[in-house]
């Protein structure tokens, strides 16, 4: 009995015959072009008679070479600005005299030719060759590290293919102001989209910074506005946060010109909501105060609404009273006579196709602002008591009543302008 349970302990012999299928297996992940590397074939011969540490090695080896060639595919220029080596990259064969494994690693990481997750894998298949095939007194590793090995180094590199080519940011610029440039969404999207977010960043600052420049062309400026907002849909929050923070950075200067041109830059990649409530006061404000200032002057209504416009949703609190009494009074108009026109209803026309849309970026806040100016606003209540002025009045309600929450403070009086049933009771809560 004692016999037959030792038996039973004893250690199944594993041949050659019976690796070959794990190795054929780990093998076939491996991309075909690979298929003639000298190192996999290396491999290949001494696994068989239990030359694990050279295949180790052989493998190793492999990944570095195809790591290397997918470099120099995506961008040597972008690998050596990243890495920074004691000596330019500029052929494969300076990697070796010039490039460790980490930089090689990193590099790679860095410029996207492999993601986060393979780094950390590489990095630790990388002390598995240090440790193994490049000390001969380590322990004999086991097949089942050779197999991990293996297929670590085959699903993260060697089963992967080239990654797209991505452009140098300096050529890019040049390219950018010229006449030439292709404004093609496609190939830009392909360009910008497929860049490390190191370089989104760093181009996104130096669009901005070209943008605002007084020396830039038109043909640059141009040609910005066109791909800027391509690139900023793949930009990371808080990329964006800092690049429309950079407009507080600006207006300290003194430079009109330069702060206009970085708000223009804003609004042309639609960033408005991250800039700071002091930007905001600094654009705001004075359209705001020049709007209540030349109400019924049509023209100018016309040209400060389409201003404040892509502000609608971000006015400063401390502004919401004069905004929506201004844009209220607007809408509303005056009634007067015209020799030119058989009408007695007038207001400015460009605006007031605007502001309806503007009242829709009201929240409970700014709909108490609304009401407060009904109750405050002399000339306002005065010019409501035509009924066709406060029709005009009620189709403003109804905007803001759909925006408003349940327990908002003015909603029966929301409620009994859009009614044309309670008027009276519209008048009545307008004076309580």
């Amino acid at each position: 009995m004692e016999s037959k349970a030792l038996e039973k302990r004893k250690p199944t012999t594993v041949t050659a015959a019976d690796l070959a299928p794990l190795f054929e297996r780990a093998l076939q992940s491996v991309r075909e072009d690979m298929g003639d590397s000298p190192y996999i074939a290396e491999a290949l011969k001494v696994l068989p008679v239990g030359g694990y540490r050279s295949a180790i090695g052989c493998f190793w080896n492999a990944v570095v070479d195809d790591l290397r060639n997918k470099i120099i595919h995506r961008s040597l220029s972008l690998f050596n600005k990243t890495v920074k080596p004691s000596r330019e990259i500029k052929i494969y064969e300076d990697f070796q005299n010039h490039i460790n494994d980490d930089q090689l690693i990193d590099g790679a990481y860095n410029i996207g030719v492999i993601g986060w997750e393979a780094s950390k894998v590489l990095k630790h298949a990388k002390e598995t060759r240090h440790i193994f095939d490049g000390h001969p007194r380590s322990s004999d590793p086991s097949i089942i590290k050779v197999l991990a090995m293996m297929d670590d180094c085959a699903k993260y590199v060697l089963n992967v293919e080239y990654p797209s080519q991505i452009i140098d940011i300096d050529e890019y610029m040049t390219v950018l102001g010229s006449e030439t440039f292709d404004r093609n969404q496609v190939g830009i999207e392909t360009a910008l989209g497929d860049l490390p977010e190191v370089y989104k960043n760093e181009l996104a600052n130096r669009l901005f910074t070209a943008y605002i420049d007084p020396d830039t062309s038109t043909v640059l400026r141009s040609n910005i506005e066109f791909a800027v907002p391509i690139l900023w849909r793949v930009l990371p929050k808080d990329v964006k946060f800092q690049i429309v923070r950079r407009v507080d950075q600006v207006m300290p200067k003194g430079d009109a010109n330069a702060t206009e041109q970085g708000f223009a830059f804003v609004k042309v990649v639609g960033g408005m909501r991250y800039l700071s409530m002091n930007a905001r006061r600094y654009k705001v404000k004075p359209l705001v105060d020049k709007l209540y200032q030349n109400l019924d002057k049509w023209a100018v209504e016309n040209e400060v609404v389409k201003e404040l416009e892509p502000f609608a949703p971000y006015i400063p609190p401390d502004l919401l009273h004069v905004y929506a009494s201004a844009l209220t009074q607007t809408f509303v108009g005056d009634m007067g006579h015209s020799p030119q026109f058989s009408r007695r209803d007038f207001f400015a026309d460009g605006a007031a196709l605007r502001i309806p849309k503007m009242f829709e970026a009201f929240d409970d806040r700014a709909a108490e602002a609304f009401v407060e100016s009904l109750k405050t606003n002399k000339i306002l209540r005065g010019r409501i008591q035509n009924p066709a002025k406060l029709a005009r009045l009620r189709s403003l309600g109804n905007v803001v009543l759909e925006k408003v929450s349940e327990t908002f403070t003015y909603r029966a009086l929301l409620e009994a302008l859009v009614d044309e049933k309670s008027e009276g009771r519209f008048f009545k809560e307008l004076k309580g």
